[in-house]
């Protein structure tokens, strides 16, 4: 039997499975809807976002300040403020035309996604 990377072929890995059986276990943080939620982007992923998608001004506003450099980069926006942010990602992630800029859009779509999956929305 050939294998590929040390799978055998026609075997799906099962870690898919496993990761999404997790997130379901895991309990979501309940937010206020004009709740800031925070995440900590690095400089690159910053630049990614400013340099490379279509996101309103308004809504990378924050961005355009640099962190001082005894602060951690974190910046704060509405579940629904990250919930746009995702789409401006996602968007230039499925439009690039250059696979490293695809992988590193990806990557931030993963997180950003992973951050909204953590959270949800107070029932008033």
């Amino acid at each position: 039997m050939s294998t590929t990377h040390g799978k055998s072929k026609g075997v799906k890995s099962a870690i898919p499975i496993a990761k999404s059986v997790l997130k379901a276990a895991v309990p979501r943080r309940r937010v206020r809807a004009d709740e800031l939620i925070p995440l900590e982007l690095n400089d690159h992923e910053r630049q990614l976002i400013l340099e490379h998608t279509f996101a309103d001004d308004e809504l990378i506003d924050c961005l355009h300040v640099v962190p001082k450099s005894n602060e951690r980069p974190v910046y704060h926006f509405t579940l629904d403020d990250w919930e746009d942010l995702l789409g401006y990602v996602a968007a230039e992630a499925n439009h690039t035309k250059n696979q490293k800029l695809q992988k590193e859009f990806d990557r931030l779509y993963a997180r950003i996604a992973d951050l909204l999956d953590s959270c949800m929305v107070e029932e008033k």
